[in-house]
Formats: structure tokens, sequence, C-alpha cells
């Protein structure tokens, strides 16, 4: 497995090791003593995910302030770009986001640590994504923090994949900007 630190500490980008040939492919999607060997992290993973949404759809960014979930994040059809912030006020990249294309072809996967809100948007046609949680879903705690706030400024390629105004859901157009966001020490 190959590790791609971002220019946010504790983000990660991985790269597992892919063998194929004419028939098809294998890769070993998680395997917890690798994962720990190639990152120094031995994460004890409780909840998997998947969700599966249409281009444009742009989820996030989401974060649980008690319970918060770090999230190894990847996806098995299409494409998407994947997105996390910092929201560790004592933190020297507070405020500030990494991102990274995952895809069906480039196999890569993204490792979100707890005190990061996370989110992505749906490049291809349409994407299933999958993740796995370090603790349960507990919406009481759920919050959001807009897609589009200035003070992150976040590059999402919406025109260059020809999305206008992404789709969100109810509880994304009602999220708040990071100045008014509640956010982890």
């Amino acid at each position: 497995m190959q590790v791609t630190p971002t220019a946010l500490p504790g983000v990660l980008i991985l790269e597992p090791q892919v063998f194929g040939d004419a028939r098809g492919f294998f890769l070993e999607s998680y395997n917890r003593r690798a994962f720990a060997q190639a990152t120094g992290l031995d994460i004890g993973f409780v909840q998997d995910n998947h969700s599966r949404s249409r281009q444009g759809v742009l989820r996030g960014l989401h974060y649980q302030i008690r319970q918060p979930q770090g999230k190894l994040v990847r996806v098995v059809r299409g494409a998407v770009f994947d997105v996390a912030v910092d929201l560790r006020r004592s933190s020297p990249t507070f405020g500030q986001w990494a991102g990274v294309e995952l895809s069906e072809d480039n196999q890569r996967q993204f490792w979100v640590p707890a005190g990061f809100a996370h989110g992505f948007v749906v490049l291809s046609e349409s994407a299933d994504f999958l993740y796995k949680t370090t603790d349960y879903y507990a919406p009481e705690h759920e919050r959001s923090v807009a897609w589009n706030d200035p003070a992150i400024g976040i590059d999402w390629p919406l025109a260059a994949h020809g999305i206008g105004a992404p789709l969100l859901s109810d509880k994304d157009r009602a999220a708040v900007p990071l100045a008014q966001a509640e956010c982890f020490d």
C-alpha cells in the first residue's frame, strides 16, 4: 500500500496494491495489520456505509461533534471529488481543506481522521461510495458546515465536469458557515 500525506497532518491518500490481468483485478481493500504498518494507525472500525448518488450530488461537509468519526472512504463505481476540512480550533491547519479524486479506476482511498468535516461531489454519471467509520452514526451529534463557505474556499471541480449548481439535501442547504460552526478544541 502506498501512503501519500496531504497538506493536512493525519489526512492520507492510500493506494492499495492492485493485481490485474485480462480477467480483471484483485485488491485487498482493508487489512487492519497492513493499514497499521503503512500508516502507523491501529484503527478499530465499527460501521460500514454505502451510498449511491447521481452526478452533481454534493454530500457534506458533515461531522459529529460528539462521537466523532474517523472515515476510510473509497469509490467502487464512478468518480467523486472527496474533501476533508480541519475543524480542530487548536490545529495550525484549522479551516483548511484537502481534496482528492476517488474513482473505480484509480482505486484510491482517503483517510479522514476524527476532528475533520467530510464531503464529496459526484463527478461521474453516478457513484457508489463506501466508507468505514471509527464510531457509530449519532444523528443528534451530526453537524454540517456549508460546502461553499468562502472562508474555507474549497475548489470544487464542478464546471470541469459539466456540473452547474450541485444537488444538496435539505440538511446541507441549511449548513452553517465555519464562523458559526460548532468545532473541536
